[in-house]
This record gives structure tokens, sequence and C-alpha cells, in this order.
């Protein structure tokens, strides 16, 4: 499979599991996810998958767009997969705040343009 195709396909997994958090999280509140354990489950879930798609992506994507956290997302999936015990579900929150709206602007640009999700 070429690099290109690969990076396409990577892309579009980080980016439907991305949508797949703002999914989960929507209409929540820090303290309703928090008491949700099936909430929280499918989040990190998502992010893990996430930080195993990044490490598919190529090292010449990975430097052509040195804006986009490519090593802290992939670092994510190490400490969820793990380092488990020590996740911080409000750090988690914020990722779902920030981070993953700011992902999602990032990475649409540069989808497969027939493949756009």
């Amino acid at each position: 499979m070429a690099a290109a195709n690969r990076d396409g396909e990577a892309l579009l997994d980080i980016v439907d599991a991305a949508q797949q958090i703002q999914a989960v999280v929507q209409s929540l509140t820090l303290e309703a996810f928090k008491s949700n354990r099936e909430k929280q489950a499918a989040v990190l879930y998502f992010c893990i998958i996430i930080g195993e798609a990044t490490k598919r992506i190529s090292q010449v994507m990975r430097t052509q767009h040195p804006d986009i956290p490519w090593r802290e997302m992939a670092g994510l999936r190490d400490v969820l997969a793990h380092q488990y015990d020590r996740v911080d579900l409000e750090t988690v929150w914020d990722i779902t705040q920030t981070n993953i709206p700011d992902l999602l602007l990032r990475l649409n640009p540069l989808l497969p343009l027939d493949e756009t999700p």
C-alpha cells in the first residue's frame, strides 16, 4: 500500500474516532462524565484508536504537518493502554473539550477528497 493511501486511511480512522468522542460527550458535563463508566470507557477506547492510527502515519506526513501533535496522540494511547491506573478523568475531559475539536479542524483539510466523513 502506498504511503499516501495508508496515511489517508489512518487519517480517516483518527477523524472518525474523534467524531465518535464528540458524540459520546455531547451534552455531558464533567461531573456526568466522571460518574459514567460507560462514557469513560467509550472515550478511552476512541482515544486508543486515535493513538494506534497515529502510529500508522508516515514520517513524511508527520514532517509536513508539524502543527499536529502526533507524538502526544500516540503517547496518550500508550498511557491509556499501559498505565491505565494513572488516567486522570479531568485531563481526559479537557482533551475531549479542547484537543479533539482542534484536531478535527487541523485534520479535516488533510482527508482524502473522495472519502471525507
